[in-house]
């Protein structure tokens, strides 16, 4: 006797392997899109980081008030009372400083909400091969601008260490500061 056609054997076998094809396609969408997501708020904290260094390299004078800047988006989600902004304005160097503090602090409440930045003198950035938020350096330091954001590994746990302390995302040294 001769078959003919598919038996429903191998027509649930084929839907089997087509639904673990879907399955899998769906999985590699959802690590794309989280990877997506992680590269923007690098790409973000990294502008940040950016115009924060160059800011502090404009007005050197006020290097110390920048030291200052250590603000949590998470601890406090309200951005603190504006300084006077210093657009159109002649300000003097100190204002030019808290006026640049608070336009970094709404920066990193809308593009990195839950985020963190610190700006310090640090001489060992790195602890254990993780960036580190304390900051260990003398007045001869360089200058460094930390960024960081409360994000997720690709295995969708959250990206923290064993205190329930996330690391720093970018560092960047800011150079040509006494």
């Amino acid at each position: 006797m001769r078959a003919r056609g598919f038996t429903l054997l191998e027509v649930l076998v084929a839907v089997v392997v087509l639904a673990l094809g879907i399955l899998g396609g769906v999985a590699l969408q959802l690590a794309a899109l989280r990877a997506r997501h992680e590269a923007v708020r690098l790409s973000q904290a990294t502008q940040l980081a950016t115009g924060l260094a160059e800011r502090i390299r404009a007005n050197p004078s006020q290097a110390d008030l920048y030291l200052t800047l250590d603000y949590d988006a998470f601890a406090a989600p309200a951005s603190p009372a504006p300084a006077a902004l210093c657009h159109g304005v002649a300000c003097a160097p100190a204002q030019l400083a808290l006026s640049d503090l608070q336009e970094a602090r709404q920066q990193l409440l809308s593009h990195l909400p839950g985020g963190r930045v610190m700006i310090c003198r640090d001489a060992g950035l790195w602890s254990g091969g993780t960036l580190r938020w304390s900051c260990a350096g003398g007045a001869s330091a360089p200058v460094v601008v930390k960024i960081g954001w409360r994000g997720k590994r690709p295995d969708g746990a959250r990206d923290q260490d064993a205190a329930g302390e996330f690391a720093p995302g970018v560092a960047l040294t800011v150079g040509g500061l006494p």
